[in-house]
């Protein structure tokens, strides 16, 4: 048999049919007899363009500073709904620690090593004098995993709110951490450093977590690392009830813990109930749903596509196991409108006010 060679021409063919799919999130999968099929992107997951005084600013701020945001890095759908404020709040989602991951989950797209670069120790000043800068209400800041640091980058992240809140006092912080392996220590450090919201992601129901999530993340640790945050804030910073720390500032609320589950990766209705009553048990305060979209075609396929009225059903349920807030929609993430959910809340007396 004569042997076969793949022109460049074909090559550049195939890369452009990929980036063409990638392009319009057609997702490919298989059926239970091993068949390749395609899922086209339904009409519901389609959002407006972003626009708008706020958006510009932001953008241009960032690009400028040559800081890294996940809501550019991972091209997320809300992007013009959260720089731009619908209602007048402008919210950014900063990623510090670098672009480069020590773990490997099979639906994220951020660069994965065992040996990052170094952090950079003037990046907790530069975000704070940045963002005082930028006029937000509200602010997320996220990392990569740090496997390789002694502290897993508890401090680095501490110390960047530290500096936000020193050069904005009315700022409002939300951290999207890492599990720290579940080290108590390192969740201590970052849960009293001054944030106003530490979440951390559960992802999905405990079934699909090690098909989902790297080896080192699992379904109780998430559940440990959200249930000590918040009690390691009550203990430092008091309650209605129990003085805190000697030296601890005052606070007239408690923290708020938070975590988001995508959905169509083939998850049962009941494990997501399991997952939802475990989370309450844990004091978890915020839940999110959003639809799982392939970042690439190297990534684990979508399942299915959930249609809006499921998304509002589990909004419901969430809501009657008493979540304190719930947003729940296809094209919801971990820190959509996180700015307009927790300042919602506060208006509405669900928190105490500053």
């Amino acid at each position: 048999m004569p042997e076969v060679t793949v022109t460049k021409t074909t090559r550049e063919s195939l890369r452009e049919k990929l980036q063409e799919d990638e392009k319009n999130h057609t997702v490919v999968g298989f059926s239970s007899k091993g068949s390749k099929k395609t899922l086209p992107k339904p009409a519901w997951l389609k959002a407006e363009p972003p626009r708008g005084e706020n958006y510009n600013r932001l953008r241009d701020t960032v690009r400028s500073l040559k800081l890294a945001t996940v809501c550019e890095e991972a091209k997320c759908p809300n992007i013009g709904e959260c720089w731009g404020g619908k209602e007048g709040t402008a919210t950014a989602t900063i990623m510090i620690m670098g672009d480069t991951c020590t773990r490997g989950c099979s639906f994220c797209s951020v660069k994965t090593s065992r040996a990052p670069a170094p952090l950079d120790p003037h990046e907790p000043v530069n975000v704070a004098e940045a963002v005082a800068g930028w006029g937000l209400d509200y602010v997320v800041l996220t990392s990569v995993d740090r496997d390789e640091l002694p502290d897993q980058g508890a401090g680095h992240f501490a110390e960047t709110v530290r500096q936000m809140k020193k050069r904005t006092p009315k700022l409002l912080v939300e951290c999207l951490t890492p599990d720290f392996r579940g080290n108590k220590e390192l969740i201590t450090m970052v849960a009293t450093s001054g944030l106003d919201v530490f979440a951390h992601n559960m992802e999905t129901v405990e079934r699909l977590q090690r098909r989902v999530r790297d080896y080192r993340a699992g379904y109780r640790q998430t559940l440990g690392v959200l249930e000590h945050a918040k009690l390691a804030a009550e203990k430092y910073y008091g309650t209605a009830t129990t003085p805190g720390e000697e030296g601890a500032p005052v606070r007239t609320r408690g923290l708020i813990t938070k975590t988001s589950l995508m959905l169509g990766l083939g998850e049962k209705e009941e494990e997501i109930r399991a997952a939802l009553r475990d989370l309450r048990t844990a004091g978890v305060d915020v839940v999110t749903f959003g639809q799982y979209l392939r970042p690439t075609q190297r990534h684990m396929s979508v399942q299915r596509y959930v249609t809006p009225p499921e998304f509002d059903q589990w909004r419901e349920e969430a809501q009657a196991l008493g979540f304190r807030y719930v947003a729940s929609g296809p094209l919801v993430r971990s820190s959509y409108r996180a700015g307009e959910l927790y300042l919602k809340g506060m208006l509405e007396g669900d928190n105490v006010a500053r």
